[in-house]
């Protein structure tokens, strides 16, 4: 955690679950614990697991000219978004190709908070703030425990007035243990889930109730690794992992569209106003790969960097990989191309082990998504 510049709260929590805090994103982050991943894995899909997101990057754009800001700079329509509403959203370069995914949530009239992963939308967002009448605030006393999993939203029903009436993609403000916190309805996971914002000082606080009145729910600490065995089944992408900036294409800059990565869906029916719509729209159907998932032979997880093959050819690499003791399935996101992307496809995979596979849709878990999305 040499290069790490951001402390979480939780630190000594991490150290004394056995996490040697490897640097993501500028902070020190749980990638792991002492505890196996599989029974973290198993935790958030069949009861609940807490776990310490905030090394994602919480920044407030406030201001009169906050929302044409964010209008431009993502591929959602931001001026729908109401104080109390959130949405999944994209950052595009020039080029017309993927720089950053993020969450905007309105919390004011202009007032909006932008959680970013990896990407470079943060540094985009503040030049184009240059100039304007907005007020940009890196925020990272703000910590994010990421509560997720089935029996989650009973936990919280125990301590939260009417958070069972909370829809997807919405958020509140409210007291958790008597601090004040914001309760957003949104995960990594493909579970019901919720993420807690809460101040660095009342984070530690908050972590050790959870877990300590959480233990009739079966909620324990989860890594974050986790997430990779869990967004494999739920086709969540993450930055760079699945990109070209990780598996670049001989003499091509690094870049990949929204049609080939399947994000094409977050950019709002018919807006045309926003960085790169011209060259988003222009490639439309020049997809040079698509992201598909593979399902292999057998109970051992395939790794990152093997390769995928068809009629004794290379088609395809692995982006992420996991295998599932739940439902004994050898899964994996892979980077293919666009012809293989068909459901059934037979393929063999090369690399840390060689096996069958085939094409398979995603996501494997939920594809209706019925689970994160449930009412009551």
């Amino acid at each position: 955690m040499s290069n790490s510049w951001r402390i979480s709260a939780l630190r000594e929590r991490h150290l004394a679950l056995g996490s040697r805090l490897e640097d993501w994103n500028g902070m020190g982050t749980a990638w792991t614990y002492a505890s196996d991943l599989a029974d973290h894995h198993e935790a958030i899909r069949t009861h609940a697991g807490l776990m310490d997101v905030s090394g994602l990057k919480k920044v407030h754009y406030v201001g009169p000219h906050a929302e044409s800001l964010l209008q431009y700079a993502t591929t959602r329509d931001i001026g729908k978004l109401y104080p109390g509403k959130s949405v999944y959203a994209c950052l595009l370069d020039e080029d017309g190709t993927f720089a950053d995914d993020c969450i905007v949530y309105r919390t004011g009239p202009n007032a909006f908070m932008v959680v970013h992963g990896a990407g470079s939308g943060h540094e985009m967002l503040i030049r184009s703030a240059q100039g304007r009448q907005v007020a940009v605030l890196f925020d990272d006393d703000l910590h994010d425990l990421s509560l997720q999993g089935p029996k989650a939203v009973d936990f919280l029903a125990e301590h939260v007035p009417g958070i069972r009436d909370l829809p997807y993609f919405h958020h509140l403000q409210t007291k958790l243990f008597e601090r004040p916190v914001m309760i957003s309805r949104t995960g990594y996971t493909g579970e019901r889930g919720y993420e807690i914002f809460c101040k660095a000082a009342d984070a530690p606080a908050i972590w050790d109730a959870i877990l300590e009145q959480g233990q009739g729910h079966g909620i324990i600490p989860c890594a974050f690794t986790a997430l990779d065995w869990l967004r494999v089944e739920s086709y969540l992408l993450f930055y760079p992992y699945d990109n070209s900036q990780m598996y670049p294409f001989a003499d091509q800059k690094a870049g990949d569209t929204l049609w080939e990565l399947g994000l094409d869906f977050t950019v709002s029916p018919g807006k045309q106003d926003f960085r790169g719509a011209g060259e988003h729209y222009r490639r439309q159907g020049q997809e040079r790969f698509r992201i598909f998932g593979v399902l292999l032979d057998g109970h051992v997880a395939a790794q990152n960097g093997d390769t995928l093959w068809h009629d004794g050819r290379q088609v395809g690499v692995i982006t992420c990989a996991m295998y599932s003791r739940l439902t004994e399935r050898s899964m994996a996101i892979a980077r293919v191309e666009p012809q293989i992307a068909v459901q059934g496809v037979p393929l063999e995979v090369r690399g840390s082990l060689a096996s069958k596979a085939i094409a398979h849709s995603l996501p494997f878990d939920d594809p209706e998504k019925k689970k994160r999305t449930a009412k009551g």
